[in-house]
């Protein structure tokens, strides 16, 4: 019976973790870093409230969950989140890893998206700006520019 129970919380942790992370975003900085080198691509992290900030939820659901935009990033940009969540579960190593990159990167509020290259070096900065995701693509094309 403890077996049991024990394999259903891991599955149940495991199911919670899957359904925090967006479709198609990375929760693994060193996963989107590898991914970027392969693909030669650069990597648009979104440093995020998800669950909480008013700005990060009008740009995930005006931008982020639209098809124009996953259209234009599943060929030109590797997508990672890094979600500081009030409620939502999160791993500590997920937790330890947003906080070093939060630190590093000098992130000041949310949501700031970043432009950074394979290895982590910023290219650009910006936040969330009004037009939906056809002027947001085109945003982020100037800036990759």
């Amino acid at each position: 019976m403890k077996k049991s129970f024990a394999l259903l919380t891991v599955l149940l942790l495991g199911i919670a973790a899957l359904a925090t992370a967006k479709e198609g975003w990375l929760t693994d900085f060193e996963e989107a870093k590898k991914q970027a080198a392969e693909k030669n691509l650069p990597i648009l992290a979104d440093f995020s409230g998800s669950d909480w900030c008013g700005w990060c939820i009008k740009l995930d659901n005006e931008v982020f969950s639209q098809d124009e935009f996953k259209a234009y990033a599943k060929d030109n940009v590797v997508l990672f989140m890094a979600d500081f969540p009030n409620s939502k579960p999160q791993s500590a190593e997920v937790k330890a890893q947003n906080k070093a990159l939060s630190k590093k990167y000098g992130i000041r509020g949310f949501p700031t998206v970043l432009l950074l290259d394979a290895k982590g070096k910023v290219i650009e900065r910006t936040r969330y700006r009004r037009g939906g995701a056809a002027l947001y693509v085109e945003h982020i094309k100037e800036l990759l520019k």
